[in-house]
């Protein structure tokens, strides 16, 4: 099959923009619903219930936005490092849910801006193989400024949706929309710098690695 061509620089850039509004519509969309409740609800009850369920959306969209602050901005200037543990953090509030859990082996150090992303965007990829839930642990390959990754997701039916191994590589046989989008920048991240990364499906396990090209 002929593979499709690869967005252009705009088409990329709304790209991942529909994918950050995609993820942050639902918590805002709870937040405005608890809110027009508040003001028509009498019982003191579900005030309360409404209230809690605001505070919950907020802090789902804040998590988000946090994690895509890292993971796909600018995230400082050019060159630019990113504290592992910032990372961490991110990442652990917006997956975190009672389903997936994160078991983060990397050290508290700083690393390129880039690479750092990379680390990100393979965890929501690594995710995305366990949609019924699990743990993804994360170890490091190396150390230093040229510390590579490996990935661990581990669920029932842990398994590699079809288009992400081309989306990944570049070449992806049904072309990039909002929802292939992510795996795809995943590729561009690992190539800008200067790292390979490799699937493999193993049971209930998927191990995603990125280490130098």
């Amino acid at each position: 099959m002929t593979n499709h061509a690869a967005p252009e620089n705009l088409q990329l850039a709304a790209l991942l923009c529909s994918r950050v509004c995609h993820d942050v519509i639902n918590p805002v969309g709870a937040i405005i619903n608890g809110l027009e409740l508040l003001d028509d609800e009498k019982d003191e009850e579900m005030k309360t219930v409404a209230l809690e369920h605001i505070r919950k959306s907020a802090r789902i969209a804040s998590a988000k936005l946090k994690f895509a602050r890292l993971a796909f901005g600018a995230a400082g200037s050019a060159g630019a490092q990113i504290d592992l543990g910032d990372a961490a953090d991110v990442a652990r509030s917006l997956v975190e849910d009672g389903r997936v859990k994160i078991d983060w082996n990397l050290p508290r150090v700083l690393l390129p801006k880039d690479r750092v992303k990379l680390l990100l965007n393979l965890v929501l990829v690594a995710v995305g193989t366990i949609a019924r839930g699990g743990t993804v642990k994360i170890d490091a390959i190396g150390e230093g400024e040229r510390m590579g990754f490996r990935l661990e997701a581990q669920g029932q039916n842990a398994r590699i949706q079809p288009a992400v191994p081309g989306l990944l590589a570049g070449t992806p046989e049904d072309g990039v929309d909002s929802h292939g989008i992510q795996p795809f920048y995943t590729g561009l991240l690992a190539r800008a710098a200067g790292m390979q990364v490799s699937l493999a499906s193993e049971g209930d396990r998927v191990v995603l690695t990125a280490a130098e090209a």
